[in-house]
């Protein structure tokens, strides 16, 4: 390829180019899915036995495939490829699988699934998912702080009430804050827990359904507020992007416009 002077393009825009391009994209994404599915496909003992070879064939070409990727893209773009934290992400989970399986790093193996994850880092509606919930975060600091509070009042009376009748659930300020966080997620919290407490303290209601509507329905809610706000926001942002970047290019297209005119009239 070259440029209107003869000579040849630079071999980091081409680069740049051919990477950007939506078909090596779909390219890229399709091998991370096929790659999780024969991952999956690796657990299941009757599919491993018979297609076995095949699938660590495949495991190791799907890897080459993300090695090549991520040296064309270090390539086009130099020092500035790890100035986004998705490519950090991506080297990183490349990385890993690069590391020999002996026995001391053999548990490595298992984190081959993690590849599944660049779908995060490619789709762009994916990583603006993952940007809203690190918005989030600081607006979920406080619900937590808030949730430990509770809990941690919650677990005191629970010890003082309930421990000795029922050490094994409330014996302990830690047994009791289990005990109430399988109660807050509704597992088993009834008959498993509950039903049994009150056949000796029959009052024992009044404490865990108080506690159940302020964290359950209350304080999680919370959670899920701040989340949808923060999606909210980063989709409004996305909006106001695209609609700067749309009348730029208007703005672009008006002056080509006025200097074709002016190039027009002169004599």
């Amino acid at each position: 390829m070259a440029t209107v002077s003869g000579q040849p393009e630079p071999l980091r825009p081409r680069l740049a180019a051919l990477v950007e391009r939506p078909a090596f994209e779909r390219f890229i994404i399709a091998v991370i899915v096929l790659n999780g599915v024969t991952l999956g496909l690796e657990t299941v003992p009757p599919v491993f036995d018979r297609f076995g070879s095949v699938l660590l064939t495949f495991d190791k070409i799907a890897l080459a495939i993300f090695v090549v990727e991520l040296t064309l893209k270090i390539v086009a773009y130099g020092w500035g490829f790890f100035r986004r934290a998705w490519n950090w992400f991506d080297f990183i989970i490349v990385g890993i699988a690069l590391v020999p399986a002996s026995e001391g790093l053999a548990v490595l193996r298992a984190f081959r699934i993690l590849r599944v994850l660049r779908l995060v880092s490619i789709l762009p509606t994916m990583r603006r998912v993952v940007a809203a919930l690190l918005a989030a975060i600081p607006g979920m600091g406080s619900v937590v702080a808030l949730m430990s509070l509770v809990f941690y009042v919650f677990a005191v009376m629970a010890t003082k009430l309930f421990g000795a009748t029922f050490p094994d659930w409330f014996g302990d300020l830690g047994a009791s804050l289990y005990s109430l966080f399988q109660i807050m997620t509704l597992e088993s919290w009834s008959m498993g827990i509950v039903r049994p407490v009150m056949e000796v303290h029959p009052w024992a209601w009044a404490f865990f359904v108080p506690f159940i509507l302020l964290t359950t329905f209350a304080v999680l809610n919370l959670f899920i507020a701040i989340i949808v706000n923060a999606m909210q926001e980063s989709h409004e942002v996305d909006e106001v992007k695209h609609d700067v970047d749309h009348a730029e290019v208007m703005a672009e297209l008006k002056a080509l416009r006025e200097e074709l005119k002016a190039l027009r009239r002169e004599p």
